[in-house]
C-alpha cells in the first residue's frame, strides 16, 4: 500500500509537470518584422459568424451537469444552449421520496449495524444521490438541488435520520425549479431543520433564535445590505450597513414559537423515540407566542395564528432586496464561477425579483439567467471558472470513464476527500463562499478552503486508484453484502478498450469530455508520451492501460481540476 501511494504521489507529479508545464497557447504565432521590412496593413476582417462548437457545448456541461460525456455533449451541441437547458428545465427523473419512510428511535438493536445504517445514516439517499449523478437524466436538476443544499444547509453531523435526509433534500430537488419562497417556506417546517437549527419545540418562555439567525443570514439576505449587483450598500461613513439587528431576530424566534415534531405513527408528542423527520412540524399552540411580533419592518398582530406569524416570517425573508442578489451570487458560484462580475450578479438578480411576468423567486428563470448570460457562455478568462469540488471531481471523471453504480463507492470515498454529501460540518457548508484565492488580494477560491497538503495527496492517490488501478475488479467496487440495497459498481472500460491502438481518438475523447477542447498539441502530445510505452499481447488490456494512464495524467493536472 505505501509503494502504491508512493507511486500515485510520484506519477500525480509527473502529470502535473507533463500538462502544466505545457504551453496551453497555439505558439509561433508572433513574428519580428526585424531589419526594416515594414508590413502591409492588414485588410478588415469580415465578422465571422457565431459558432456553437463542441468545446462550447462541453463547457455547458461542466456548469450545468455533474460531468460531460460524449452522449451529453452531442446532445448539447445538436440542439443548441437555449434549447438544452430548457429541456433539462423540464426533465424530472431523480427522487428521494421513496426513502422518506420515517421509523422509531428504537426500531434497530444499537448492535444491529445493518439496520441502524439503512434507518439513521445519510448512506441510502448518498447512494441514490450519487447513483442519479451518474446516470441520471435530469442532471440540470439535481445539479441545481446540490448548490441549493451548499446554501440551506441541514446536516447528517447533528441529525442522523435516513428519512429525514431523503425528505429534507428532496425539497430542495422538488423545487429546484420551483419558486424560492416555496423552498423557505418548505424548509422552515421541515422537522429535520427544525431539530439541526432547534425551531422544533421552541417555547415562548424562551424562543430558541437559532432557527431565526441562521434563516436571515445564510439562507435568504444575509448578514448585510447589498445592491442588486451583490456589492455592499454602504451609509455615509462607509460602512456596511446591516439587514438586521438583535431585535429583529428576537422578533422572528418568538413569532417561530409553538411547533414540535410530527411523530411516527401517531404517537404522542412526549414520545421522543417517535419523532418523524420526514413530515413537516406540528402546531402545539400552549407553546406559541400570541403577542404582537416585530421584525424586518413587519408587524404580526397579538392574536395572530401560527401558519400566519410563519408565512409573515417567510415574506420578511423572501421579499428582503438583498435576497436576490444574495440567492443569485450563490447560485452563479455554484454552477459557473467563482468571481461573477457585479454586473452578471446584477442581471440574475434582476430576473429573481421579476422574471419578466411580475413574479419574483422563479428559480426556473433564475437557473436559465445563469446559465444562458454571456458571462457564462464567452470564452474563459484568467478569472473565470471554479476549482471543482471533491464531489464533482469524482462524478466527472465517473461519467467521463463511464460507470454503472448504486452510487455506494462514492459515499464511502467522499468523507476521506473531505466533502461527505448530507453531512456538512456545520450550517456553512463545507466551504464559505467568499473563501479567498491564496496570494491573491481580490479573487475568491471557495473550494481551496478544503485544499491541504493532505487532501491534495488524497485527490490525486483517488484519480490513481480510479484510473491506473481501476478495473472492474477492484475491491471497493464490490458488493456490500452488509448492505441490503447495494447492488453493485463497475467501470465501463469496454468503451475505452474499442478505440485498440487509435490513441488519438482517446485523447481526443479526453480533450472534449475533461478539457472541453483547449489541450495544445504539446499537451497532447505528453499524453500520448505517457500511453505509447504501455504494452500488452492482449490488445484489450494494452487498450485499457494506456487508456487508464492517460486519463490519470489528464485527471490529476491543474487544468481538470479547474472548471473554466
Amino acid at each position: 500500500m505505501f509503494q502504491q501511494r508512493k507511486l500515485a504521489v510520484l506519477s500525480a507529479a509527473l502529470g502535473l509537470l507533463a500538462l502544466a508545464g505545457c504551453d496551453s497557447g497555439g505558439g509561433g504565432g508572433s513574428t519580428s518584422s526585424g531589419g526594416g521590412v515594414v508590413a502591409a496593413p492588414s485588410p478588415t476582417p469580415t465578422p465571422t459568424p457565431v459558432v456553437f462548437t463542441d468545446g462550447d457545448a462541453a463547457r455547458l456541461a461542466k456548469q450545468a451537469s455533474f460531468g460531460a460525456t460524449t452522449d451529453l455533449i452531442s446532445r448539447i451541441k445538436s440542439i443548441g444552449a437555449t434549447a438544452w437547458v430548457d429541456e433539462q428545465l423540464a426533465t424530472s427523473s431523480s427522487s428521494y421520496a421513496d426513502l422518506t419512510t420515517e421509523v422509531r428511535r428504537d426500531f434497530c438493536v444499537s448492535t444491529d449495524t445493518i439496520c441502524n445504517r439503512a434507518h439513521f445514516s445519510r448512506t441510502p439517499v448518498a447512494m441514490r444521490f450519487y447513483a442519479n449523478a451518474i446516470a441520471g437524466s435530469d442532471q440540470l436538476r439535481q445539479r441545481t438541488a446540490f448548490a441549493l443544499g451548499q446554501m440551506v444547509v441541514a446536516s447528517e453531523a447533528e441529525v442522523n435520520s435516513t428519512a429525514g435526509i431523503a425528505y429534507f433534500n428532496q425539497i430542495l430537488l422538488a423545487n429546484a425549479f420551483g419558486n424560492y419562497r416555496d423552498i423557505l417556506q418548505q424548509v422552515t417546517m421541515s422537522g429535520y431543520m427544525g431539530d439541526y437549527l432547534d425551531m422544533a419545540d421552541s417555547n415562548k418562555s424562551g424562543p430558541s433564535e437559532n432557527y431565526a439567525r441562521e434563516l436571515l443570514q445564510l439562507f435568504s439576505m444575509g448578514p448585510d445590505q447589498l445592491n442588486m449587483d451583490g456589492s455592499l450598500k454602504r451609509d455615509g461613513a462607509g460602512a456596511a450597513i446591516p439587514n438586521y439587528g438583535t431585535d429583529d431576530i428576537k422578533g422572528v424566534a418568538k413569532a417561530l414559537t409553538g411547533w414540535t415534531y410530527a411523530r411516527v405513527g401517531g404517537a404522542a408528542i412526549t414520545d421522543g423515540n417517535a419523532r418523524d423527520y420526514s413530515k413537516p412540524m406540528i402546531q402545539v399552540s400552549a407553546r406559541y407566542d400570541t403577542t404582537q411580533k416585530s421584525f424586518l419592518g413587519t408587524t404580526v398582530a397579538a392574536g395572530a395564528s401560527q401558519d400566519a406569524s410563519v408565512a409573515a416570517v417567510v415574506d420578511a425573508a423572501f421579499n428582503n432586496p438583498s435576497t436576490a442578489p444574495f440567492v443569485a451570487r450563490h447560485m452563479i458560484v455554484h454552477l459557473v464561477t467563482a468571481n461573477p462580475s457585479p454586473a452578471y450578479i446584477g442581471r440574475v438578480a434582476a430576473v429573481f425579483a421579476d422574471n419578466g411576468s411580475g413574479k419574483r423567486g422563479d428559480m426556473k428563470a433564475v437557473i436559465r439567467a445563469i446559465l444562458l448570460d454571456s458571462e457564462a457562455r464567452s470564452g474563459p478568462t484568467s478569472s473565470s471558472g471554479k476549482l471543482k469540488e471533491p464531489v464533482l471531481l469524482m462524478t466527472s471523471l465517473a461519467r467521463t470513464i463511464g460507470f454503472a453504480t448504486d452510487g455506494y463507492v462514492f459515499q464511502t470515498r467522499d468523507t476521506s476527500l473531505g466533502q461527505p454529501v448530507f453531512r456538512a460540518p456545520s450550517v456553512f457548508n463545507f466551504y464559505p463562499d467568499d473563501f479567498p484565492l491564496p496570494g491573491s488580494t481580490t479573487l475568491k477560491s471557495p473550494v481551496s478552503k478544503l485544499l491541504n497538503t493532505s487532501n491534495v495527496l488524497r485527490w490525486h492517490n483517488f484519480v490513481y486508484d480510479w484510473t491506473v488501478s481501476g478495473d472492474a475488479n477492484r475491491s471497493e467496487y464490490a458488493l456490500d453484502s452488509g448492505l441490503p440495497m447495494s447492488s453493485l459498481t463497475q467501470p465501463l472500460w469496454a468503451t475505452w478498450e474499442a478505440y485498440g491502438t487509435d490513441l488519438d481518438a482517446m485523447i481526443a475523447r479526453i480533450d472534449l469530455n475533461l478539457f472541453a477542447n483547449t489541450l495544445s498539441q504539446a499537451q497532447k502530445d505528453a499524453l500520448k508520451a505517457a500511453a505509447t510505452p504501455i504494452t500488452n499481447a492482449d490488445a484489450n488490456i494494452q487498450a485499457r492501460r494506456r487508456a487508464q494512464m492517460m486519463l490519470y495524467v489528464a485527471a490529476s493536472s491543474p487544468m481538470f481540476l479547474v472548471d473554466r
